[in-house]
């Protein structure tokens, strides 16, 4: 378990630049380097959590815990990865707006933004490899990332992961495979959550704390496509207990600290609070990350033996093809678009991208030296 922790926590200090970016973290960590699953395995965790509610690359992280050590191994992933992210929002709630204004504190996040391009372009390219090895599935690829660059939305998104599994359900099926297990979803966690879901507004009137956590777990229930998603959700939720300078300013903090986007939930959660503010960011961040782990807890544990029947790993190759796609289109929007406003910039992602594939720099030291370059860039 303390190993579990240990490799996860190290990536929650240096995983910048989003769900995509974490995605290609985790595979370079845990396909690339320590070997604890298949890159097939892990396309097809990547998939399921394109199709849940919640964070995704936190599910993903998740599911790759529950995969090495059980439940509890899944916990100790959610843990290392999350607590990071949650001691730097509440650092950040204590000192509110002073950091975010610092040239400094913006030059190193942009160099930052840099090395995620970096990192997903590697993991597009991967996957690329791996999955698009037929003509049918580089159809596939391309379509939907062109379908998200010309339409971009999670309504997009949705659909275009349905067409690609519908199209590989026939076209893309394995040689090898066996009957799925007719016991495909878990009751416990799926029950939990549809009582969690329609229980606590009814209970909400009773305590503050009680209703907090019931709008975070709604807003958590209702995140399909990653963490900016959460922002107009979250902002109902605030009203006007927060300033809309405050919440802005630490939801753009939030995408700029390694980890999960949702534990912004962790900074609104400590405002919304005041008599108990460490309680309430706790609170508020576990009721944000919990539905997208009971939903995916209800489908992970027989999602293997699924995996194995003839359509469905059609449907799977289909879909493997398709995130693809969904991360080139997203290696250019949002990641490149938000990180690449120079030549300077473009020399840095090539170098970096030149040392991670052939010197096979760890990626601490490629964060380290990203941070500096972002510093001295805007000094140029």
């Amino acid at each position: 378990m303390f190993s579990i922790f240990k490799v996860f926590f190290g990536l929650g200090w240096i995983s910048f630049g989003g769900p995509a970016a974490h995605i290609g973290y985790f595979r370079q960590t845990f396909v690339e380097k320590l070997n604890w699953l298949s890159d097939k395995d892990y396309a097809q965790i990547v998939a399921l959590s394109q199709f849940l509610p919640g964070p995704g690359s936190s599910q993903v992280g998740f599911a790759i815990g529950y995969k090495k050590g059980g439940l509890s191994g899944a916990c100790m992933a959610f843990l290392g990865f999350t607590l990071p992210s949650i001691v730097i929002m509440l650092l950040l709630a204590v000192l509110s707006s002073q950091l975010t204004e610092s040239t400094l504190f913006q030059s190193v996040v942009h160099g930052l933004k840099l090395l995620a391009v970096v990192v997903v372009a590697d993991a597009t390219w991967g996957m690329y490899k791996n999955f698009c090895q037929s003509r049918l599935s580089v159809t596939l690829c391309v379509i939907t990332a062109l379908g998200l660059l010309l339409i971009p939305s999670i309504g997009t998104q949705v659909s275009l992961l349905l067409l690609c599994a519908m199209v590989g359900a026939v076209k893309l099926q394995d040689r090898q495979t066996q009957p799925p297990s007719s016991h495909k979803i878990s009751l416990i966690p799926l029950s939990l959550f549809a009582l969690l879901l329609f229980g606590l507004p009814l209970l909400s009137r009773f305590l503050p704390e009680i209703s907090l956590f019931s709008d975070f777990f709604q807003a958590g229930s209702l995140v399909f496509g990653g963490g900016h998603v959460v922002l107009p959700l979250l902002q109902n939720i605030v009203g006007d207990q927060l300033t809309q300078e405050a919440f802005l300013a630490g939801y753009a903090t939030a995408q700029a600290v390694p980890g999960p986007m949702f534990t912004f939930a962790t900074y609104i959660g400590y405002q919304l609070l005041p008599n108990t503010p460490i309680f309430g960011a706790l609170l508020a961040t576990l009721a944000v990350f919990l539905p997208g782990f009971l939903l995916l807890l209800s489908v992970l544990k027989n999602w293997q033996t699924l995996a194995s029947n003839a359509l469905v790993s059609g449907a799977l190759n289909g879909v493997n093809a398709s995130v693809v796609g969904l991360l080139l289109s997203a290696l250019y929007q949002p990641v490149f678009v938000s990180a690449v406003v120079s030549g300077l910039d473009i020399a840095a992602v090539i170098l970096g991208f030149y040392l991670l594939k052939q010197w096979k720099i760890p990626i601490v030291y490629l964060v380290l030296l990203f941070a500096v370059s972002g510093v001295g860039i805007s000094h140029l």
